[in-house]
Order: C-alpha cells, then structure tokens, then sequence
C-alpha cells in the first residue's frame, strides 16, 4: 500500500528516536548507521499552508496528526503525559479557521507537534486577541496553536 513519507534531518538520532516512538507508539521499523524509518499505518498526512511573508523563504511552521474526535486527542494527551512529554493542552481554539482540541509536545531539536481535532468551522486564522495560530510557538509557556 502506497504512503506518504516526511523526511526530516535531525541533529540528534538518538534523541529523535525516542522521541518519535513515544509520540506515535511504535518502534522504528528499519535502522541503519545514521539512519532510521517507522513504517506507521496510523495517521496519513494532511498538509497545510499558511500564508507567510513576502520574500521570506518557505519554513516548517508545525507538525500535527489530525485525529477524527475529542477521545483521540484525550488518549494521545494520556500517551504522551505517561511517556514522559511536557504536553500543553488547548480545549475549544479557534485558529486556522477551526475550532479545535489539541495537545502540543515538542520533539528534541525543538520542532512543535500536535495532536488535534476539528470540532467545527471558524472565522478567523487567529486566536483571539490576533496572536498567530500556527507560528511554531507550542508547548512554550504563551502557546500558539
């Protein structure tokens, strides 16, 4: 079966291992001297873009899984607690156009993650108050999501 692959160069394989196991569940499928994969059946990838600033060059801003409800947030939030993950939770956020649940984590080389659902449309691409919805600043003290 046909996958989408993320390719992502990390300044600590180690640490990025174990981070990546407890983030998904699973253990890595292949590794090799400087290399590792995970062969993960669960999520497939949805990708977003948000506009950025002209002349700037494209960036990762975030990385998430959209899961299909609220439970799903809540067992990943429980997973990830029960690893070890500094988590911040967010409940009802309107951001991206959509109201959502999610818990951010941050992986070894910084890079946010979260684990969110859609609960319904939204008017705005920012949180309340025009702070950035998605500008990478999760599991920080003052969150973005």
């Amino acid at each position: 079966m046909p996958r989408v692959q993320l390719a992502l160069r990390v300044p600590d394989l180690e640490g990025s291992i174990e981070f990546y196991s407890k983030l998904f569940g699973v253990e890595p499928a292949k590794r090799r001297p400087g290399y590792v994969n995970f062969a993960i059946a669960e999520p497939p990838l949805k990708l977003v873009l948000i506009q950025g600033e002209e002349g700037e060059p494209t960036r990762m801003d975030h990385l998430g899984v959209e899961v299909e409800d609220v439970a799903q947030v809540t067992a990943a939030t429980e997973r990830l607690k029960a690893a070890g993950l500094a988590t911040l939770e967010e409940k009802d956020v309107a951001c991206c156009y959509a109201v959502q649940d999610k818990v951010w984590v941050r992986g070894p080389g910084n890079e946010p993650w979260e684990v969110y659902v859609v609960k319904a449309d939204a008017d705005t691409l920012t949180k309340q108050g025009g702070s950035a919805c998605c500008a990478g600043d999760a599991g920080q003290e003052t969150v973005s999501g």
